[in-house]
């Protein structure tokens, strides 16, 4: 099997997913622990996998949860899945390629808010707004009187306000 590239593969497996409208958050939790797991066995073309390891990696709780989500993501070709019946050897998987190349990984798409993966760029301009920002404050500063007044500091609407009466002696016979 060529190198497997983990960036790539995990990129196009992810957005596989998000095209698959079967798939829920156990599946793709599931196919991460496996992966996970094909990493830890060096990319080999097929692996063994113990169901506790799997189920504790993916934080699946049932067994029959567990089993539904291998087989479906099994029929539907996102892994090959051999069960082996005996609790002694382990099942057997069969990752498939989702994207593999042996130069950096980038992804060149881009989002509906226009992201990517490259460096922002600042504007040309930004020491305009800047500059024009700071005018308008000294401007605001200058038209109110009370702004200068309180040196910056802004006027309490009522001044030592005590909602909870923790101030002065409680009447315990009042109402609440």
């Amino acid at each position: 099997m060529e190198a497997i590239n983990y960036i790539k593969h995990l990129n196009g497996a992810l957005e596989q997913f998000s095209k698959d409208s079967r798939l829920n958050p156990t599946h793709i939790s599931l196919y991460i622990a496996l992966f996970q797991l094909w990493n830890n066995n060096f990319f080999r073309e097929g692996f063994y996998i113990n169901r506790e390891e799997v189920m504790h990696y993916a934080k699946i709780g049932s067994t029959a949860t567990y089993h539904k989500c291998i087989k479906e993501l099994s029929h539907w070709k996102y892994i090959h899945y051999m069960p082996s019946h005996n609790p002694f050897k382990g099942s057997r998987v069969k990752m498939f390629n989702f994207g593999t190349s042996t130069e950096q990984a980038m992804n060149d798409s881009r989002t509906k808010n226009q992201t990517s993966a490259e460096q922002a760029l600042v504007r040309i301009n930004k020491h305009k707004q800047t500059i024009e920002n700071h005018n308008k404050r000294q401007n605001f500063q200058k038209s109110n009187p009370q702004f200068l007044k309180n040196k910056n500091k802004p006027t309490p609407l009522v001044q030592n306000r005590d909602n909870l009466k923790t101030s002065s002696d409680k009447d315990y016979n009042e109402p609440l």
